[in-house]
């Protein structure tokens, strides 16, 4: 009994999501992203004013990576959005702690470049957790 019991909450426990940001955090961690990103509705709401050097970061969890029409991506980024990848929370954390590192990892390419430079050592889970947020 006790075995079925284990194998239970074994499943439970895989099936359970693992990445739990906290958007109320996110939002005040994403003072350190406005510099270069916005967040704009499609229908023109400003919700986070910011720069435009990078793109649009509204609904950017769930949409192809790479792929606003609107920006003009690096070379290495814009490779592994041609293969179909999608922006999840987990690894829109893990590209903001580290991009180069990300998309050398993800591309299996040890050239790979990113052209965003800043690195979101911590709060990157809750950045991702607040721009999920915002697009529902």
């Amino acid at each position: 009994m006790k075995k079925f019991i284990l194998l239970g909450l074994t499943v439970a426990s895989l099936a359970a999501p693992a990445f739990a940001g906290d958007p109320a955090a996110g939002e005040a961690e994403f003072k350190k992203c406005k510099a270069c990103h916005s967040i704009v509705a499609p229908d023109g709401t400003e919700i986070q004013k910011g720069g435009r050097t990078g793109p649009n970061l509204y609904g950017v969890i769930g949409r192809g990576i790479a792929s606003d029409p609107d920006f003009k991506y690096g070379e290495s980024l814009a490779a592994l959005g041609a293969t179909g990848a999608v922006w999840d929370e987990a690894s829109l954390a893990a590209y903001t702690a580290n991009p180069a590192e990300y998309l050398k990892t993800a591309l299996g390419d040890p050239a790979a470049k990113s052209k965003m430079s800043f690195k979101l050592a911590a709060g990157g889970e809750d950045v991702a957790a607040y721009l999920a947020s915002v697009a529902q």
